[in-house]
């Protein structure tokens, strides 16, 4: 595939803004210093993007790996199906970046709250839906009652995984992946076939 000079200049603004949040924060960064870092004009940059926070979302969409639909999961085996879901990671390439950027995000957030509900829907609505189709499923085939809470079971689903994104970052950066463990848990608890079906060796899918 050719690659167009906008979409050359595109993927320059992405780096660029992404470099300047890191270093400088989100408010401390002009679209004029992202252009200049980019080397692409500013009216060139206002065709892609209407203003900054419409830069910043993209910027957060492209490091988390969520500018494509994430893939459904229908292998027949409930509980390894949730394993997958919640083992997905984002692109490795990006580590270090979401590092940086990720502080000043929560701060830039926490102070423009329209921008932070925006973010928060779009990075955990994708995974929400692919769970609650899962258990829609496993409702429907008999495998868990019907009168199961989606919404009450999507805090248990991601709760644990959040809490160790923020208060456990070591652990998770060496030791295993808590995704199927947390879907063997929620098996146990909610299943309506006491035997538990192991999640199998349902292993990180991360964002390529």
């Amino acid at each position: 595939m050719v690659r167009t000079r906008s979409t050359e200049a595109h993927e320059k603004v992405l780096r660029a803004a992404l470099g300047l949040f890191g270093e400088r924060g989100i408010d401390a960064t002009s679209m004029d210093a992202i252009a200049q870092a980019s080397g692409v004009s500013k009216a060139t940059i206002y065709k892609h993007w209407a203003d900054k926070e419409a830069l910043l979302m993209e910027v957060m969409i492209f490091i988390n790996g969520l500018d494509r639909e994430p893939e459904d999961v229908d292998s027949g085996d409930l509980c390894g199906d949730l394993a997958t879901v919640l083992s997905r990671r984002p692109p490795d390439q990006f580590d270090a970046d979401r590092d940086r950027i990720m502080p000043t995000m929560i701060a830039y957030s926490a102070v423009h709250k329209e921008f932070g509900k925006a973010w928060r829907h779009r990075a955990m609505e994708p995974p929400r839906q692919c769970l609650k189709r899962i258990l829609r499923r496993g409702i429907e085939r008999g495998l868990l009652p019907a009168t199961l809470d989606l919404d009450l079971m999507m805090a248990l689903l991601l709760g644990p995984l959040l809490y160790r994104h923020i208060f456990q970052k070591e652990a998770r950066q060496k030791s295993y992946d808590i995704g199927p463990k947390v879907a063997e848990a929620f098996w146990r608890a909610h299943a309506l076939n006491a035997k538990l079906k192991p999640a199998g060796k349902a292993g990180k899918k991360r964002t390529k």
